[in-house]
Parts: structure tokens; C-alpha cells; sequence
């Protein structure tokens, strides 16, 4: 039995053209999708826990949109489940300070710090890393990874931070959780003989944004990573923290700019063309146009700490 191809393409409303045209285009969609897994395993390997819109738009391939990059790799595996973190790192001091930042606007960096800590888990023992991040550029300043949970490791993070900022920090306000480590007297001291406030929040979300950066570090690098021991464990972070600095991009910025490229790319504006960030907690929307810590001091009496407007 024989057919006629022309009839065939007739009957179903194409024509051979078109079919050799198609597969030429798919071939050629085929031929750039393996280029384009090539460049997604490169990523992976520097940042294991990339997710696929991350790696989208880092990418920024011009045959192929957002969505289908997405549908196509999710179905490749390259998406990443969520890790929880479930041990506690935080064991209140005895001296507590007001929350400063609540609903301030920041319009440049080093206006407000975070720091938190968290915890690696590695051959039967917790290890802890700190870090200290600049809330306007989202760049980690400094950071620490200890095998304990004193003061001086936290110590030892600021100071890199301080170094790292190489300007006047008069007027930073530096925000925490209570722990013991960010209320001790020589870390509060060396923040103040710095000239910086110290903020502290009650809850995780009101030390959101060093609350993401851990679990960002933790979860997309170190626990994609296969680490061998405490040495190890500092370089990868290193290796981490230099990769989150200078090539992941954020949502923050639109998904164009890693932090290290926003302050490259922007910072240099007028102070009036700036992005602003107001900074919210819990979700609320206390202080819509503040823009100063003198603003958004609290009215009651914060306990052993004077408002930073009476110092």
C-alpha cells in the first residue's frame, strides 16, 4: 500500500515545508538546550542549591522564556527542596536593647547591619557560623565559622565586618537577636567605641534578613556540598560566601545584580534616584516614611539602654 506525504500534510493542514521547518527549529532548540545544561551544571557545581528562576536569570537565555526554562529544568531535576533549620541558636542575655529599625527607610549601605547565627551539623557535632550582612546592598560583611557559641567568635566576625567597610560606621545601627554573644559587654563595646547603635529584635522576623543569608549559605552551598571536616567547613564557607557576594543574583534587585554588582552598579547615584528599603518586621506596617533611628525610637523605656537620640 502506498501514500502520497503531500496528501497526508494536506489532510492535516501542513505541508511538507512546514514540517522540515519545525524540524529544523527543534533541532536547533535541542542543539542550544545542551549548551544550556552545560552552563547549568557549572552553576550547580559553584552553587548546589540554586533554584531554576535563579538560574533563569543568570543565564538569560534569548531562545527560551522564564516559564518554560523552569517547566523544562524542574523536569530535568535541577529544582531544590526546602532544608528547615530546627536547632536553636539563640540563649538570651541578660541585657536587652530596644528594636531601632523597625520601619526605618534606608537609602545607603552601612545605614543598618544584621548578624545571626546558625548552626552546621558535621560528624556528630554542631559547628556555628555567624554572619554579619549590610542590609541595603545585601552583602555579607563578615562572618565567622566556630566549633563554639562564645562571644569571641561573634567578636571576630564584627571586626572582619569593620574591616571590610573601611569607613566611619558613626550612627550604623548594628541589629540582632538577645543573644547572650550580641549583648555581652565587649561586643556592645566595640560596637559603640565604633560610634554604632545597638538594635535588638524578639523574633526571628525581626532579624529577617540575617535569618535569610543563613539559611541561604547553609541550604543552597554547604549541604549541597560534601564536607570532611572542620577545615574544610570553613573553606567551603569562604568559597560560599564569595559566590552569594559576587555571582548569586537577588530578588532584591529584579534578579539583575548579585550583591556585590548592586553597589558596583548603583551606588553610585544620586542619593534622590537610590532604590529605598523600609524595613518592616512581623509583617507590620508601623513607620511609612521613616528615615532615621530617631524616628522609629521606641516611647518606652528600653531596659539598661538609652535611646540613641540621649547618648
Amino acid at each position: 500500500m502506498s501514500y502520497s506525504l503531500n496528501k497526508l500534510y494536506s489532510a492535516v493542514g501542513t505541508s511538507k515545508q512546514s514540517v522540515q521547518q519545525a524540524k529544523k527549529r527543534q533541532l536547533a532548540f535541542d542543539k542550544e538546550l545542551e549548551s544550556l545544561v552545560i552552563l547549568a551544571d557549572q552553576i550547580k557545581k559553584a552553587h548546589p542549591g540554586c533554584g531554576v528562576e535563579k538560574m533563569y536569570y543568570t543565564l538569560k537565555p534569548k531562545f527560551m522564556g522564564r516559564d518554560k526554562f523552569c517547566e523544562i529544568f524542574i523536569s530535568l531535576g535541577y529544582g531544590v527542596k526546602p532544608v528547615r533549620n530546627y536547632r536553636k541558636t539563640t540563649i538570651r542575655g541578660v541585657l536587652s536593647y530596644p528594636n531601632l529599625i523597625e520601619g526605618m527607610q534606608i537609602t545607603q549601605p552601612y545605614q543598618v547591619l544584621q548578624s545571626d547565627i546558625t548552626y552546621f551539623y558535621l560528624k556528630d557535632r554542631f559547628y556555628y557560623l555567624i554572619f554579619i550582612i549590610d542590609v541595603y546592598t545585601r552583602v555579607i560583611l563578615g562572618y565567622r565559622v566556630s566549633d563554639h557559641m562564645r562571644k569571641e567568635a561573634n567578636l571576630k566576625a564584627l571586626k572582619m565586618a569593620l574591616r571590610a567597610t573601611n569607613t566611619d560606621m558613626t550612627d550604623t545601627i548594628h541589629h540582632s537577636d538577645k543573644g547572650a554573644q550580641y549583648s555581652s559587654l565587649p561586643y556592645t563595646n566595640e560596637l559603640k567605641r565604633n560610634g554604632m547603635h545597638v538594635s535588638m529584635g524578639d523574633y526571628a522576623t525581626d532579624n529577617a534578613y540575617a535569618e535569610r543569608v543563613n539559611g541561604t549559605i547553609k541550604n543552597e552551598y554547604l549541604k549541597k556540598w560534601a564536607i570532611k571536616s572542620f577545615g574544610d567547613l570553613k573553606r567551603k564557607t569562604k568559597t560560599a560566601v564569595n559566590h552569594y557576594n559576587q555571582h548569586r543574583k537577588h530578588r532584591a534587585f529584579k534578579m539583575k545584580f548579585s550583591p556585590i554588582e548592586f553597589s558596583e552598579n548603583l551606588l553610585n547615584l544620586n542619593a534622590q534616584d537610590r532604590p529605598k528599603v523600609i524595613i518592616y518586621t512581623e509583617g507590620r506596617k508601623n513607620f511609612k516614611e521613616a528615615s532615621s533611628l530617631f524616628e522609629v525610637c521606641p516611647r518606652k523605656e528600653p531596659q539598661a539602654h538609652n535611646c540613641p537620640r540621649e547618648l
